[in-house]
């Protein structure tokens, strides 16, 4: 893609390329001697002024944002962005062009493993001097709420919300950039935006202007005639939304946010936020998963969420019945690994006599729960599960780290580590109560078609 940049003015040409599993995003500066990468990274942010800029040992690369967030809207992992100059190309001022080249290039599936970090706990960033507040809270996937206030009577209060990155094309990716009229002025005065355009940019006036200054900008700017429009906007844009503004924010927070270097499960949600708070508050995120890398991989259980089968299902799935069902419900499933949910009571008939007075539940029942979770997994893709029973063939690697007592739910994930051949499938399995894990084994079972009586 071929463009000019906004601050620089100089005209750039950038190419989105592939990358390895793991690459994450970087940034080559091919105009430069050894054509040096810079990784997309926080903690080599060095200028947030009108934008996110990023450097290492000499190589500088600005405007970065609104790529970041089509490629994290597009759920791009990898990719390496060769360019010619300083800049990322402004385009129209959103993402919605680098959104369509990376479609229209299309997406590859990597024989991977993607890890997505989960948050434990709630993550606070308090700006005093900007009255900027961030908060970034534990969920089972990643959602962005912004909220924006300038104190300005032509665009109020605005918020938007993303509650699904599937819906970032429709709903964010057209959202430009936007700014004052007397920031305009300013930057022209200062020769800081070479590469403006008012195809780029949503304008708002924000103050009495007169036809001679407006004539003044019509003539930098090229255009025969500008005008304001009687919602405090320049005629040089239509508006995508009524909260565009605060849609683009949004965008900037996703863009900024890519910085940590890893996909979150997370609601962002964000007030007043800017580039300098966005930044900050990723180096924040980064730290925590440095802390807390243990956890990645650790299934969120969310018990408000609905399950994807619950007990009156799986009863219908498993060969299993009471007391020796030994699954509750049934919250995460594809087609190589599943997350299952057994709740431990008092009631349940084997702490009887399994150390009374000191109940704990035995490891061969931790195990079995396992497979019935695998079980139930293996048996999905069957149409007629309930003519199926499963056995047992071998159980390795076992490891119990954790005691499993009354009151513990038990997050059982199993993923399946080859392909299943004549009924047989093997499984890693991994057991949490908490964020602990207490019990993870590699289990081999098979399938058999129940004998008709």
């Amino acid at each position: 893609m071929s463009g000019v940049g906004l601050h620089t003015g100089l005209q750039v040409k950038i190419t989105i390329k592939p990358a390895p599993a793991g690459h994450g995003y970087r940034f080559q500066r091919i105009d430069l001697p050894d054509q040096p990468i810079v990784k997309a990274d926080a903690d080599l942010v060095v200028d947030t002024s009108r934008g996110t800029t990023i450097e290492h040992n000499g190589a500088r690369i600005s405007t970065i944002e609104h790529l970041l967030a089509a490629l994290v809207g597009t759920q791009v992992d990898n990719a390496l962005i060769e360019l010619n100059a300083p800049e990322v190309p402004i385009l129209d001022g959103s993402s919605r062009e680098f959104v369509e080249a990376i479609e229209s290039a299309g997406l590859q599936e990597q024989d991977a493993k993607r890890i997505v970090y989960s948050l434990d706990n709630n993550i606070h960033f308090y700006d005093p001097a900007k009255n900027v507040d961030m908060l970034a809270i534990p969920s089972q996937d990643y959602q962005v709420t912004t909220m924006i206030d300038f104190n300005s009577p032509i665009l109020g209060t605005q918020h938007a919300s993303l509650k699904n990155l599937s819906h970032f094309k429709k709903e964010i990716a057209s959202c430009r950039t936007f700014c004052f009229l007397h920031e305009i002025e300013y930057l022209l005065e200062n020769n800081l935006i070479k590469g403006g355009d008012l195809s780029n940019a949503i304008v708002v006036v924000d103050k009495p202007v007169s036809q001679e200054e407006l004539n003044h900008l019509a003539k930098v700017f090229g255009k025969d005639h500008i005008e304001v429009k009687q919602e405090g906007i320049l005629n040089n844009l239509q508006m995508e939304f009524p909260n565009e503004p605060a849609r683009h924010k949004l965008l900037d927070v996703i863009g900024d946010l890519a910085l940590i270097g890893y996909p979150i499960n997370a609601h962002i949600i964000a007030s007043r936020p800017g580039h300098a708070s966005n930044v900050q508050f990723a180096k924040k995120i980064k730290q925590y998963i440095r802390s807390n890398k243990h956890l990645a991989g650790i299934p969120s259980y969310d018990p408000n969420m609905p399950a994807i089968y619950d007990i009156n299902q799986i009863e219908k799935f498993l060969p299993h019945k009471y007391p020796f069902l030994l699954v509750d419900k049934i919250i995460e499933m594809s087609d190589n690994h599943v997350v299952g949910i057994k709740n431990v009571t008092m009631n349940e008939q084997f702490f009887t006599g399994h150390f009374p007075g000191n109940p704990v539940m035995p490891g061969v029942l931790q195990i079995e729960s396992m497979a019935q979770v695998g079980g139930i997994l293996a048996l999905n893709s069957y149409t007629d599960p309930e003519n199926y029973d499963t056995y047992f063939l071998k159980i390795d690697k076992v490891k119990f780290k954790q005691k499993v007592v009354p009151g513990d739910t038990l997050v059982i994930h199993m993923e399946l580590t080859g392909a299943v051949r004549r009924g047989i499938f093997e499984m890693k399995g991994s057991a949490y109560v908490g964020n602990k894990l207490v019990t993870e084994a590699e289990l081999v079972a098979q399938l058999v078609r129940k004998e008709k009586k």
